[in-house]
């Protein structure tokens, strides 16, 4: 027996909510309304009392698999490590592929994000690099290598 269905979607929790959603419409993702989430489900599935957090789901174009960001409100949020090395335990990135590497990287970098090491390229089908986005997230950007 199989119980998943479907990958759904990946939530990060953001102090600065219009800053990481601008970084991700920036690089192309669509961008629903921010709305407040709060009560007696959020208390109930975080396992917290009176808590109120904002998010926003964002989506590629053409559809597929959302990210939720969301941002506390109550109760404040935890300081997380924004200078994480890609080797320490958890969610260390979220990846994207992009028609465009380097026009990416230039993009975020011009935002004031940059690379966390360089832009390298896997058995000749993909060049790839990480960029430190908003709060220290690792956004992996992946372009297919056509031949």
């Amino acid at each position: 027996m199989t119980f998943i269905r479907r990958f759904d979607h990946v939530g990060i929790t953001v102090a600065d909510l219009d800053a990481a959603t601008a970084f991700f419409v920036g690089l192309g993702l669509e961008a629903d309304r921010k709305m407040p989430v709060e009560g007696e489900f959020l208390d109930t599935v975080i396992g917290t009392t009176d808590a109120r957090t904002e998010i926003v789901m964002l989506r590629p174009p053409g559809g597929g698999t959302t990210l939720e960001l969301s941002s506390f409100t109550r109760p404040d949020h935890l300081p997380g490590s924004p200078a994480a090395p890609a080797n320490e335990l958890g969610l260390r990135n979220v990846a994207f592929e992009v028609h465009d590497l380097r026009a990416a990287v230039d993009h975020a970098a011009g935002k004031g994000y940059g690379l966390v090491g360089g832009i390298g390229e896997y058995e000749g089908m993909w060049r790839m690099a990480y960029v430190r986005g908003p709060e220290g997230i690792i956004v992996s950007l992946a372009e297919r290598i056509e031949k």
